[in-house]
């Protein structure tokens, strides 16, 4: 995608755990565990168009919130690059503050996220004034204006984050990362905490400044329901690996990989298809372990379709008609 507005290009994260000397002479001697290395994210390439808000989807551990981070700028790759508008701002050897200018993070818990020592107004205000986007003089008014923006009086300047609920602290962290003015939002599963029906009051916010602000944006979610209202392209994520990747309607109406569909059959409904089964249908088995994932397609040793192929050769991510992508051996006739 030669017009997009960030660009993950075989995009490794590993976290290692390094063993002081005491535990490296028990390893020596047998009597504990080796050095040891999670693969959170394995040669992951994705593209975010312009305006396009793109959902990452898959089990908890699966690591999409630590994708997230690595296009936020939190963590540099160990493999790949990420690039935006088209200049690599973030590869291996190079880690520039400036992203964090463009590009801006709504945290899962908004009760971890906010300062519990400053007030509203001084949290919004922090990044503008360091990064010189607004002045001191000026900092009240721009805060008073973003916080209306997201549906909050101006006059909660004032007050601390343990005054307000849930949801009024998830629009305060809405409008700390839009007063960035980002090029992009990364939004890691912003309503997972959230009740119900306040869930439904910042999605419809979500939906609203995206209308309004013409944002672009990298949508983190397990809920499918969720994704389905939010999503312009979804990318389904398992154990590192990006399975498939296409349109929001064209993955619900069609699912290609063995693992979409079987998060889709997942969802509870209230009425059942004609000949469907109503019952609720879990996916068989456990998401394996990170520190040792299965050779070959990592999803095999859950799949139904499994064959001598899957467990030694790990699929490729291909092209299955005109923009949608699957990683499974599988897979209806591909084009290259």
């Amino acid at each position: 995608m030669t017009s997009a507005l960030l660009q993950l290009t075989a995009v490794s994260k590993r976290f290692s755990r390094t063993l002081d000397a005491g535990a490296r002479i028990a390893a020596w001697l047998g009597a504990g565990e080796g050095a040891q290395t999670v693969r959170a994210v394995e040669s992951v390439t994705l593209a975010i168009a312009p305006r396009e808000t793109l959902a990452l989807v898959g089990e908890s551990g699966c690591g999409k919130s630590t994708l997230g981070r690595v296009a936020a700028g939190i963590y540099a790759p160990d493999d790949g690059t990420v690039s935006l508008h088209g200049a690599p701002v973030m590869s291996v050897a190079k880690r520039p503050r400036k992203i964090t200018t463009k590009v801006q993070t709504v945290f899962q818990d908004p009760f971890a996220s906010l300062n519990p020592r400053m007030i509203v107004g001084d949290i919004i205000a922090e990044g503008p004034l360091a990064h010189g986007l607004v002045s001191r003089d000026d900092a009240s008014a721009y805060v008073a204006q973003w916080l209306t923006r997201v549906g909050l009086d101006a006059s909660f300047g004032t007050r601390y984050p343990h005054q307000f609920s849930g949801g009024q602290r998830q629009r305060i962290a809405i409008a700390r990362a839009l007063a960035m003015q980002p090029d992009l939002l990364i939004c890691d599963e912003p309503v997972a905490s959230l009740d119900v029906s306040i869930q439904a009051q910042v999605l419809n916010l979500f939906l609203q400044l995206r209308r309004e602000l013409g944002l672009t944006c990298l949508f983190i979610s397990h809920d499918l329901g969720v994704v389905r209202h939010v999503s312009d392209r979804v990318a389904i994520m398992y154990l590192g690996r990006v399975v498939e990747l296409g349109a929001t309607a064209e993955i619900f109406a069609a699912a290609q990989h063995p693992y979409t569909r079987a998060l889709l059959a997942s969802v509870p409904r209230l009425r059942r298809h004609p000949g469907g089964d109503a019952g609720f249908k879990p996916i068989e088995g456990e998401i394996p372990s990170p520190l040792a994932p299965p050779a070959g397609c990592h999803f095999n040793p859950r799949c139904p379709m499994a064959t001598d192929r899957c467990r030694a050769e790990p699929p490729e991510l291909v092209r299955v008609g005109v923009n949608r992508q699957v990683a499974c051996h599988h897979a209806p006739s591909t084009t290259p």
